[in-house]
């Protein structure tokens, strides 16, 4: 009966229902003016209230995963978290725990790959992130030892956190089944959430005198992944995916970074920085900074040097469809672009589940090991 099971949702909807009826049932019963019916009345409210706000705050964790237990919720996670030591540990990452995958077999690496928990640290921005990293079986396996493999780096949202990538995305299952059904390569992900200063939404970009985010995730994080894991070095070697915040990151670097990806993937990106209290003043009144962190602009003014852009949205549900249709005129040769365009999809999970395993397709079918 955990707090994002479905047994909970289910008994709570149930519970919503039945005070409902039981509210309505009873109602004419306590319509007097006693003190007893009254505060029957009240508590009947109040109880059918708090059955219904309780579906619906369950429904959007389940979806969102903003709590993973209950001791998450009620602040009873306190322990302090440890350290250990693993061989695949580097200067710039640390593995902190390892994961396995849910499939038969799934306990040996080699078949059923690894999933690291990992603090990641930028030798340039001194930045600090949180994340985790897929490793395919393929890459445990002796006939592959000496062998390099493509890595995408892979952002949730804002305020998102990289363990909703592997349980509400199921990026790792996904690239489990589809390169053992043959449809990608096996493929290194490299999970984290974009908000590299909690709880300020930086945007990806570097600041000044603030964080430095652009220089953590297009030159500290790609160096620590080649540093730590068999990448190669070359722009085909290495991709970068996203959705919504994580999106607009992953178009607008690898736009500024052609000599370091070869291939970036927006789910619902925008295309511009946002400008709200979360983010604070990202440019400090610096205009060539500004134009920079439009996606649009940084296309149009971009030597095109053969990056591939993959772009998805949704001809209802989405409000990013316009800008999603300029982009892709933007793009010219030999850059290329693709694009996914569902005929109605919302800016949410359900959305992104339905695009993630063709973009896998795609991103594998543009990068080299």
């Amino acid at each position: 009966m955990g707090l994002t099971s479905n047994a909970v949702l289910v008994l709570a909807i149930i519970a919503g229902v039945a005070l409902f009826a039981v509210t309505v049932w009873l109602w004419p019963k306590l319509s007097g003016r006693s003190w007893r019916s009254v505060l029957g009345r009240v508590g009947l409210l109040l109880a059918t209230q708090l059955a219904l706000f309780s579906a619906v705050g369950l429904a959007a964790n389940k979806s969102f995963l903003f709590y993973g237990s209950w001791a998450d919720l009620f602040g009873q996670q306190t322990a302090i978290g440890k350290v250990v030591d693993h061989s695949m540990s580097s200067k710039d990452i640390k593995v902190l725990d390892k994961q396995k995958l849910d499939v038969p077999g799934g306990g040996q690496p080699q078949v059923g790959g690894q999933i690291l928990k990992v603090a990641i640290t930028g030798e340039k921005s001194k930045i600090t992130s949180p994340g985790y990293v897929w490793l395919p079986p393929e890459y445990f396996q002796p006939q592959h030892k000496d062998k390099n493999f493509p890595a995408s780096i892979v952002l949730t949202g804002y305020p998102g956190t990289a363990e909703n990538l592997i349980k509400g995305l199921n990026y790792p299952m996904t690239a489990f089944k589809q390169a053992k059904q043959g449809k990608m390569k096996p493929m290194i992900l490299v999970m984290l959430r974009p908000t590299i200063a909690p709880p300020r939404d930086t945007e990806c970009v570097d600041i000044p005198g603030g964080p430095q985010t652009e220089t953590f995730f297009a030159q500290d994080l790609p160096q620590a992944i080649q540093g730590t894991f068999r990448v190669g070095k070359k722009p085909q070697n290495m991709g970068f995916i996203g959705n919504s915040t994580g999106g607009y990151c992953a178009l607008k670097i690898a736009a500024h970074h052609p000599q370091t990806f070869g291939a970036a993937a927006g789910l619902s990106a925008y295309y511009k920085a946002a400008d709200d209290p979360t983010t604070g003043d990202l440019f400090r009144g610096d205009e060539k900074l500004k134009k920079a962190a439009d996606v649009l602009w940084s296309l149009e003014h971009k030597k095109p040097t053969g990056t591939s852009f993959l772009v998805t949205t949704s001809e209802k549900g989405e409000d990013n469809l316009n800008d999603t249709k300029k982009f892709i005129k933007l793009v010219k040769g030999p850059d290329r672009v693709s694009s996914i365009i569902l005929d109605s999809g919302g800016h949410n999970f359900n959305t992104w589940r339905r695009e993630i395993p063709p973009m896998l397709v795609w991103m594998s079918s543009r990068m080299q090991a």
